[in-house]
């Protein structure tokens, strides 16, 4: 039989109470910290053009139709006519183009520019625009609304194989300073 004196049977009092308190603070902390990303209800929802249902976006189809054609396009790479006043040229690679892009918040765009083409100052309130230069020289830039010193001007010469990113709801542009067309 084992006999404790009143100094070991403390320090093993000590050591389960310790044990409990450390085990309690893991449990509650577990139970508090808990979080995780949303469920979605669904993979994707490929928008129907013939629904008659109004939403804010398209109806889903049905995911029995959906074909893998629902979420390609084709011909991103084929430079467009900047033959107009701003000598610009936007391909807009949006849901109409890829029906599988309906409820994601995703738009893909190509801009072509002549020399000194503008894609003139503009803004898109529920989304940031991460823009990369593929040929050429372009001068883009932001201005902030909300600095203590007043409207800020964020902008930068780019390069082939920059990027730049637009943050969300402010106003932003960009330039061709380059001598060619791309």
């Amino acid at each position: 039989m084992l006999k404790l004196t009143n100094s070991t049977w403390r320090t093993n009092m000590s050591a389960k109470i310790i044990l409990i308190i450390a085990a309690s603070i893991a449990v509650i902390s577990s139970i508090c910290v808990s979080s995780s990303d949303p469920g979605l209800l669904q993979d994707f929802c490929v928008a129907n053009f013939t629904s008659t249902v109004v939403v804010n976006g398209y109806p889903c189809k049905d995911p029995l139709l959906v074909t893998s054609d629902d979420f390609f396009f084709s011909g991103i790479d084929q430079p467009r006519s900047t033959d107009n006043q701003l000598g610009s040229n936007i391909t807009v690679v949006g849901v109409e183009r890829i029906p599988g892009l309906n409820t994601m918040g995703l738009i893909i765009s190509r801009i072509d520019y002549a020399p000194g083409g503008l894609n003139p100052p503009h803004y898109h309130p529920r989304s940031s625009e991460v823009f990369t230069v593929v040929e050429g020289d372009l001068f883009v830039g932001f201005i902030t609304t909300n600095s203590d010193i007043g409207n800020t001007l964020y902008a930068k010469k780019l390069q082939k194989g920059d990027v730049f990113v637009f943050p969300q709801g402010l106003i932003h542009f960009q330039f061709n300073i380059g001598g060619k067309r791309h």
